[in-house]
């Protein structure tokens, strides 16, 4: 191996190494990034899950709040047997809650003037 050759080799494994230290850096950085990126995303999807279950509790609270005043019109009715607590529905949409819960007065509504449409009967 002549001096040529050898200072040429030196010259190649030094930029070999260059280039190590520098994508090993560009590794770092990028690790680094996309660590912070996931952070984010689990902190956002732990508020996006905290946020649900408040959703789901007021849902729940409201629902049982229309619940308890329909039980309360027909419970003057002896004929009418009431069923059991509603109970949520798992294939309910998530992003329909407010709608759902929109439904349920106009029906809570036409229970109460069917109730007093009994006239005289509703009441013994």
């Amino acid at each position: 191996m002549t001096e040529h050759d050898a200072a040429t080799a030196a010259m190649r494994y030094k930029e070999i190494v260059g280039l190590a230290r520098s994508s090993a850096e560009g590794l770092r950085t990028w690790e680094l990034a996309r660590s912070d990126e996931l952070e984010t995303a689990v902190a956002q999807a732990s508020l996006a899950v905290e946020e649900a279950v408040e959703r789901e509790a007021r849902a729940g609270e409201r629902a049982t709040r229309w619940w308890k005043m329909a039980v309360h019109n027909v419970s003057r009715l002896p004929w009418i047997e009431i069923g059991e607590n509603p109970q949520p529905t798992p294939n309910a949409r998530w992003q329909y809650v407010d709608r759902y819960l929109e439904e349920v007065k106009p029906s809570y509504q036409e229970l109460v003037q069917a109730v007093l449409a009994l006239g005289w009967r509703a009441r013994r």
